[in-house]
């Protein structure tokens, strides 16, 4: 199928993380539609009927798995992808018993999205799989994104010493 004619629904309520999502996907060539609760994700689903969503577990109002049993009932072909950033084993079973076919913590790179949605092999999946630094430089940046930048408050809440951040920051910065 050619990407230009794949459609991708991005329902997510983080705005930062949902827009940047769906560039990046745009970007690869997909035509990408965007929702911030469930009651939108489902009327963009409906209106727009997307061949992949990617859904956030918490939001405001009902949970995206209200949206992926809605999904289900409507269009069972569909492969929708939930991505959280309080990842339980229990969620992810019940986001599966609901019609999802894969369940991914945050933060996620957008190859690790699409190799989600269609896993090759076990040997890709694995090299899809973030190294801990980058996970712990992607958790540091929410952190700080969080905090609007303050890098004290971040510190305190990393429980780390306020220089010790610093350094790190200026590390990731010239990598």
């Amino acid at each position: 199928m050619d990407r230009d004619s794949e459609k991708i629904l991005v329902c997510d309520d983080d705005a930062a993380f949902r827009r940047r999502l769906a560039r990046s996907l745009r970007d690869k060539g997909f035509c990408v539609y965007e929702a911030v609760d469930v009651r939108h994700g489902l009327e963009t689903f409906l209106e727009y009927r997307p061949t992949r969503v990617i859904v956030d577990l918490r939001m405001p109002g009902e949970t995206g798995l209200t949206l992926v049993s809605e999904i289900a009932k409507h269009d069972p072909a569909c492969k929708v992808l939930v991505l959280t950033g309080f990842g339980s084993i229990s969620t992810a079973l019940e986001a599966v018993r609901r019609g999802a076919i894969n369940y991914l913590t945050k933060p996620v790179t957008v190859s690790q999205i699409l190799t989600s949605f269609s896993p090759q092999s076990d040997d890709t999946a694995l090299e899809a799989l973030p190294s801990l630094a980058q996970v712990e430089a992607e958790y540091v940046q929410r952190v700080l994104d969080q905090c609007g930048g303050n890098v004290s408050q971040s510190a305190k809440i990393l429980g780390v010493h306020r220089r010790s951040l610093q350094r790190k920051l200026r590390q990731a910065e010239s990598e």
